[in-house]
């Protein structure tokens, strides 16, 4: 676990720093108004399918299954992988299909907004990208059910890469305005998802699994990835539905040229609560938070999850009870210390990241008031992906879903709610509590299920994680009050963050060593267990 951990954090990085240059690239480019906004909430709608099925339904109800059929039935399982590739392709293919003709109606005979139509004509275009990326997904779960984390976690690099590559050729080489520029990032996305697609053949290959079109539907392990899959999509992905529910939200009740700034409910005129520009904000945000959680947190529960599907498989619940126990003291020892730390340079890292080009200082202090409030669940969310994972290695996915389906209600109430108190911050708020709502109800079911071993030295973790959090956030208010003070730019504003990163890392595992905290294991252990 730790080695595949290590494995999928170190290219999870990479990663993650090209899609921080991305993310510098589309401010520099889009900036943060309504044409990044459109733009970001077309790519959340096949971005969603590679999250439920990628680090969601899809991946979770199969790697079980498939692990169990490797232990018992070796031959079954290459048919039972084919059959799965070909199922997810041919019902993704219906989806995109019926969800072309819905966007091209809606265009055609509905909208009238300039920027929803403008949203819609991105989305058309990048719909497609989620058949490429979800048979990515599942690919991906054959290879990590075979211990190879490599080329599953390199393929997001190539997104990255033909984004920017995009954004760089159109706004500086042939210099095209922005609204035709969206337009070329958004078929580099399509370019991308076949990149990705053909990269994991190879190892598959090596394994010796080739993927052919099958169609063995009736087989009883199919039928219990099905049975697994329909709750899964809601269970695994609360946190993605939330944010998706944010941006929806972000983008009715902001204020905008074509709406103006009020709006008319039973004959009244109501002030739009969410300043322009609000999707964005959330978007440019949610990258920042996602970074530790994408680097940290998904690439422990990716690595942690074959395991326990392992030990589940073979009905070794002993061995399961410490697996997980292991997850969540990894999960808190890693979130708390990222949470301090972004709450600490929010305001230093957006406008060192965003602030050029088209994105405007007016946008930091909007941007690092919603990191703020998304910061303050990532606890929850890096808790969210070993729980539920839990279950999935169990085969149980009806918890996950009725807690995930609970959370996502109280989240829609929520933001409708302090939208009006605390604006934008107000739905990066509400998605933060409903993480926790959901960690704590399935914690509590898991707990009974294993007599409470499952949370054995959590207590003593999070005490010693505590310490040392706040020796490390001690060390970074004092770092920021000896630099000095002026304009962020790339270069002074790279040095400031590696000074206080640099510092507050070294601060907090030197205190967890002095206090022996086990779980600096996940980063210095040479045993590759």
């Amino acid at each position: 676990m730790v080695k595949g951990f290590r494995q999928i954090a170190v290219l999870t990085v990479i990663s993650r720093v090209l899609g921080f240059v991305r993310d510098m690239a589309f401010a520099y480019f889009l900036g943060a108004g309504r044409l990044f906004g459109a733009w970001a909430i077309a790519f959340k709608i096949p971005n969603l399918a590679r999250r439920l099925f990628g680090e969601g339904a899809a991946a979770a109800s199969f790697i079980p299954v498939y692990s169990e059929e490797l232990h018992h039935r070796p031959d079954t399982a290459k048919k039972l992988a084919c059959t799965v590739v070909t199922v997810v392709t041919v019902i993704l293919a219906c989806i995109v299909l019926a969800g072309e003709a819905i966007i091209w109606l809606y265009y055609s005979f509905v909208s009238k907004d300039p920027d929803t139509n403008l949203m819609l004509n991105l989305a058309g275009i990048m719909l497609p990208y989620m058949i490429l990326i979800c048979v990515v997904a599942i690919l991906a779960g054959i290879l990590q059910t075979h211990r190879h984390f490599a080329t599953p976690a390199a393929a997001p690099s190539v997104l990255n890469i033909f984004i920017i590559g995009s954004l760089c050729f159109s706004g500086w080489i042939i210099a095209i305005e922005p609204d035709k520029q969206v337009f070329v990032v958004a078929i580099a996305v399509i370019i991308a998802g076949v990149f990705q697609l053909a990269m994991q053949f190879i190892p598959l290959r090596k394994i010796g699994i080739g993927i052919r079109p099958a169609w063995q539907v009736r087989s009883e392990a199919f039928k219990k990835i099905l049975i697994l899959m329909g709750p899964m999509i809601l269970g695994l992905t609360a946190t993605q539905l939330n944010t998706l529910a944010d941006d929806i939200i972000a983008w009715l009740f902001s204020v905008s040229d074509a709406k103006g700034e009020t709006f008319s409910f039973f004959d009244r005129v109501i002030q739009y609560p969410l300043p322009a520009g609000a999707v964005s904000h959330l978007y440019y945000s949610q990258r920042l938070y996602q970074f530790p959680l994408g680097v940290l947190g998904i690439s422990l529960a990716t690595a942690i999850f074959p395991v326990m599907s392992s030990d589940a498989a073979k009905g070794d619940t002993t061995a399961l009870s410490k697996t997980i126990s292991k997850g969540l003291r990894g999960a808190i020892f890693i979130a708390l210390p990222a949470t301090a730390g972004l709450i600490l340079i929010r305001t230093i890292l957006v406008q060192w990241a965003f602030q050029r080009g088209q994105f405007q200082p007016s946008d930091t202090p909007l941007t690092a008031t919603v990191l703020l409030f998304y910061s303050l669940g990532l606890c929850g969310y890096f808790l969210q992906q070993i729980v539920t994972r839990a279950f999935y290695s169990l085969q149980d996915s009806k918890a996950p879903a009725k807690t995930a389906a609970l959370a996502v209600g109280i989240n829609v109430i929520l933001n409708l709610t302090l939208i009006w108190v605390l604006g934008t911050g107000g739905l990066a708020l509400s998605t933060a509590i409903c993480s926790y709502l959901q960690v704590g109800l399935l914690l509590f079911a898991l707990r009974k299920r294993f007599d409470g071993t499952i949370l054995n030295g959590f207590g003593k973790t999070f005490i010693k994680t505590i310490i040392a959090t706040v020796i490390m956030y001690a060390v970074g208010l004092l770092i920021l009050k000896v630099l000095p003070d002026g304009e962020i730019n790339l270069l002074s504003g790279a040095i400031k963050l590696t000074l206080i990163v640099i510092s507050c890392s070294a601060a907090y595992i030197i205190t967890a060593k002095m206090i022996k905290t086990q779980m600096l294991s996940l980063l210095f252990s040479k045993k590759h267990s």
